[in-house]
């Protein structure tokens, strides 16, 4: 679903007057029907990435640490079986995940007298049951399940709709009897920056030729595309050519502004490819 540059900045204005929680995405869904549940979400989850990001070192000084940690050591010895450190987080307008991650790092270098490692953070994250206390492991449960933008619950399942993305996209390519080498086999050849899939006889898509397609499964705002034109685009495309880049859960129409230079955003998967033998048939 394309949007307007104006109909996605109601939408971001909107959330930059709520809460980045379930009921607020409810709200969401009432307040803009019209535009599909997928963009939405993919919408509220980047919205509010941009927001801890802006936000994030002020949570992150050893006053706010202590401050934090304090709270909860003060919250869990009143009540164990209550909220403590979703509620904090909610409090200070913070990602749950975020605050459990450094609630117990701070735990864990007052019990081992040193710093942890980020692997092991990362572990006991994963499955809370590795934490050697029991309240502070329900607590941390408690953030990875209530948060819907970070933490590893939410990069497995990000995790699993780009991989089902790309499967959908390769099984459209063997549809149209498209000729292509994917991402894993570019990469076996040495290659370092590739797109998922790159045709291995070029087409045309609305008058423009193709030599490769990226698939993105999220919604294309301004940062996360020109991120994405820096980093990955544009080497694309000094490499293989021209290309095509789906953002399946839709884009700000001006962003697609460089299709002269080669590079064509679609929220879909084209309809009207036309083949090299396509066009000799047509001759």
């Amino acid at each position: 679903m394309k949007l307007s540059k104006a109909q996605y900045d109601e939408i971001a204005q909107f959330l930059g007057h709520v809460q980045p929680t379930r009921q607020s995405l409810r709200k969401l869904k009432e307040k803009f029907p019209s535009q599909s549940q997928s963009t939405l979400l993919s919408i509220f989850s980047q919205e509010y990435q941009k927001q801890i990001k802006r936000t994030h070192a002020k949570h992150h000084t050893a006053e706010a640490i202590e401050t934090y940690y304090q709270r909860y050591l003060n919250g869990v010895k009143k009540n164990a079986a209550a909220p403590v450190l979703l509620d904090l987080a909610n409090e200070v307008d913070f990602a749950p995940s975020l605050m459990a991650r450094i609630v117990l790092e701070r735990f864990l270098q007052e019990k081992e007298q040193a710093i942890p490692s980020k692997t092991l953070i990362n572990s006991m994250l994963r499955d809370p049951s590795q934490i050697p206390d029991g309240v502070l492991a329900n607590q941390v449960y408690q953030c990875t399940v209530n948060d819907c933008c970070y933490g590893p619950l939410v990069d497995c399942i990000k995790h699993a709709i780009g991989h089902e993305h790309e499967v959908l996209l390769r099984e459209m390519l063997l549809e149209k009897n498209l000729s292509f080498i994917a991402e894993d086999q570019l990469r076996a050849k040495g290659y370092d920056k590739t797109p998922d899939f790159i045709l291995e006889v070029p087409v045309a898509v609305e008058g423009h030729i193709i030599h490769w397609i990226e698939s993105k499964a999220s919604f294309g705002d301004e940062s996360s595309h020109q991120a994405y034109l820096q980093d990955q685009f544009w080497s694309y495309w000094n490499r293989f050519g021209p290309g095509l880049v789906i953002y399946w859960y839709g884009f700000i129409e001006e962003l697609d502004c460089h299709r002269e230079r080669g590079i064509l955003l679609k929220d879909c998967f084209p309809t009207d490819i036309v083949t090299l033998r396509h066009s000799m048939a047509q001759r």
